[in-house]
């Protein structure tokens, strides 16, 4: 009588075939793998020690492209405008007239008196009328040339006559406001026709306020002033 096999008995002997089959087989694909990893990870060194290239092959096997950014342009707003404001006008500012340094020459205009310029410059007339020889300040043209001199210009004093003079000893002399040849002779003892004569004046009323003259002193005998004497009268 002959035996027959279980289907159970084949079944269970067919899935411990194959597990036998997969326990000798899975230690060769790991083996194999790790021979290849060992490999690549020896052509990496060498590469990287003698700074080749590797293969594009191996190159593409062993790395991932890392993805490139792409710049993406952002619209910028546009710039405002502004619209054009009026432009403020520039206040004039006035422009001083630089004084020119003394002593400068003034013209005469329509309207000036010789007591207005010399305000005008700040200066005492007399003194004006001595640095232009004038002797008639009301005598004034128009287009007449002065001398203004500095502000701190002072009148010429007078002449004072020492004592231990010869007499026609010539001393000089300013004329001052007020001042004739006569005036001057009579205070210096000698006579007006002696002055003309020593300055070559010809009009002796024509001499001006600040002019030098050369006056000679005690030519004549001074003219004793007559001295009144009141009368006594009687009581009766």
């Amino acid at each position: 009588m002959t035996q027959r096999t279980s289907p159970r008995l084949n079944a269970n002997e067919t899935i411990q075939h194959y597990r036998r089959r997969r326990g000798r087989t899975m230690p060769v694909l790991f083996a194999g793998l790790a021979v290849i990893l060992l490999v690549g990870g020896v052509i990496l060194i060498v590469s990287w020690l003698t700074g080749g290239n590797l293969p594009a092959s191996l190159t593409a096997f062993l790395f991932t492209p890392t993805p490139t950014a792409t710049l993406t342009s952002t619209p910028t707003p546009p710039t405002p405008t502004l619209a054009p404001t009026g432009t403020p006008s520039e206040i004039p500012t006035e422009t001083l007239t630089p004084t020119p340094e003394r002593p400068f020459t003034y013209t005469v205009e329509l309207g000036d008196t010789l007591f207005g310029i010399a305000e005008k410059f700040d200066l005492d007339v007399l003194v004006l009328m001595a640095a232009n020889a004038i002797t008639d300040p009301g005598a004034l043209s128009v287009g007449q040339q002065l001398t203004i001199p500095p502000a701190d210009t002072e009148l010429p004093t007078a002449t004072s006559l020492p004592d231990n003079l010869r007499p026609g000893t010539l001393i000089e002399y300013t004329v001052q406001l007020g001042d004739t040849l006569q005036s001057i002779a009579s205070k210096f003892n000698s006579t007006a026709e002696r002055i003309a004569e020593e300055n070559d004046i010809e009009d002796v009323n024509q001499i001006s306020v600040g002019q030098v003259l050369r006056v000679p002193v005690k030519i004549v005998t001074p003219t004793p002033t007559p001295t009144i004497t009141p009368r006594a009268t009687a009581t009766p």
